[in-house]
């Protein structure tokens, strides 16, 4: 899909910007109901199906504003699942920054998948010390 930001009349840029289908929102459901933050899963979900992306093509897609695509993308950085280039550009102001997923989508659902298997063994085990208590 062929989007022209246009700004008072003046292109200002002509992009590709992959739009999330039902999948994607199937997807970042998903994520939300493993207890992933709303911006953080649909950040990950538009992360996993675009070689490369800006942070201004985030927000166009994924209908977040900059400073929630910039929160999200703290979480992604603190975990290294992001990796960042700045893009340089000619004239004043700061410099653009591309943005890719540095592992594979796989390993960030094995993170999610181990972190609910130890919550889940911890809730049984807090079951389990409830009905050693009541037998005692």
């Amino acid at each position: 899909m062929l989007l022209v930001i246009n700004q008072g009349g003046i292109i200002l840029k002509d992009a590709i910007i992959v739009v999330p289908d039902e999948n994607d929102f199937a997807f970042a459901d998903v994520l939300q109901s493993l207890g992933v933050n709303r911006n953080v899963s649909m950040l990950i979900t538009y992360m996993r199906g675009v070689k490369e992306a800006t942070s201004r093509e985030i927000e166009i897609a994924t209908g977040l504003r900059q400073p929630e695509v910039s929160i999200a993308m703290r979480t992604l950085r603190g975990n290294n699942w992001i990796l960042e280039k700045e893009i340089k550009h000619e004239g004043k102001g700061r410099p653009m920054k591309a943005y890719s997923l540095q592992i594979p989508i796989g390993e960030i659902i094995e993170f999610f998948e181990a972190q609910k298997r130890q919550e889940s063994a911890q809730m049984l085990q807090n079951i389990s010390k409830l009905n050693e208590l009541i037998t005692a």
